[in-house]
């Protein structure tokens, strides 16, 4: 269903500006945003660190209905904060949110303040995960958020992962390369990324930990060479004579 405040969102996003209580409110917290393509293990990770009690799940706010996953009803304050356009629209007006997204045309969705504070007022560490849109609009704002690419280890075991998701077209599989691409070139053209490599969600979430207390990232230069191999693999198979099967 469209918006039926579309133009009213596109006008007051053109000019979005975050709060002056907003920004005070972000001060001094810690915020993890985490960027990778389909099936590197972005969700994975957040769970595990979420298990170890020093970090807060962000969860976002968005303007769709609640969606049935695998049988189950997404619960607000889970998935997401389930808003009405009118409210996400006031939150927009009053610099309320970190940043925000009109997407497809058929929903906005963002990173509230309040959830930010949350995070602030229970000392713990807010993580949540973005497109690099997102990371981009976020890292204007607040240009001390840790901004981390996880990096699958080899092409091999990214499809393997792919694979285990469930089948997909050609198309929906063409997709997801090329939104990839664009998450790789993202990370080679920013300077702020730290690279971590999901070979496991223990390793990976010691070395997010470890980037997180502002220690050395073994896996920086690791990951740098990962990303360039992960693109050749992936021009090659988006190159016209090869169909993706």
């Amino acid at each position: 269903m469209p918006l039926q405040y579309y133009s009213e969102f596109k006008d007051a996003l053109e000019k979005y500006q975050v709060s002056d209580r907003a920004l005070r409110a972000i001060t001094d917290l810690r915020l993890v945003l985490l960027v990778a393509p389909t099936s590197a293990g972005k969700n994975t990770v957040i769970r595990h660190q979420l298990q170890t009690g020093r970090y807060y799940f962000v969860v976002s706010d968005t303007t769709r209905q609640p969606r049935i996953n695998d049988g189950v009803k997404e619960k607000n304050g889970r998935e997401y904060w389930f808003r009405t356009e009118e409210e996400m629209l006031d939150d927009i007006r009053q610099g309320e949110l970190l940043e925000a997204e009109i997407i497809h045309e058929q929903q906005v969705s963002g990173i509230s303040i309040r959830e930010l504070e949350k995070a602030k007022n229970q000392r713990k560490i807010a993580i949540t995960d973005v497109d690099i849109h997102g990371m981009h609009n976020i890292m204007k704002i607040k240009p001390d958020a840790t901004a981390v690419m996880l990096v699958p280890p080899n092409f091999d075991e990214w499809q393997r992962r792919l694979a285990a998701r469930g089948r997909m077209t050609p198309e929906e599989r063409a997709r997801r390369f090329k939104t990839a691409l664009k998450i790789f070139e993202d990370g080679l053209e920013q300077d702020y990324y730290h690279f971590v490599i999901s070979e496991n969600v223990e390793q990976s979430g010691a070395i997010l930990d470890a980037i997180v207390a502002g220690k050395p990232n073994p896996h920086q230069g690791r990951g740098r060479s990962a990303i360039q191999q992960l693109q050749s693999a992936l021009q090659d198979q988006l190159s016209p004579d090869r169909s993706i099967l």
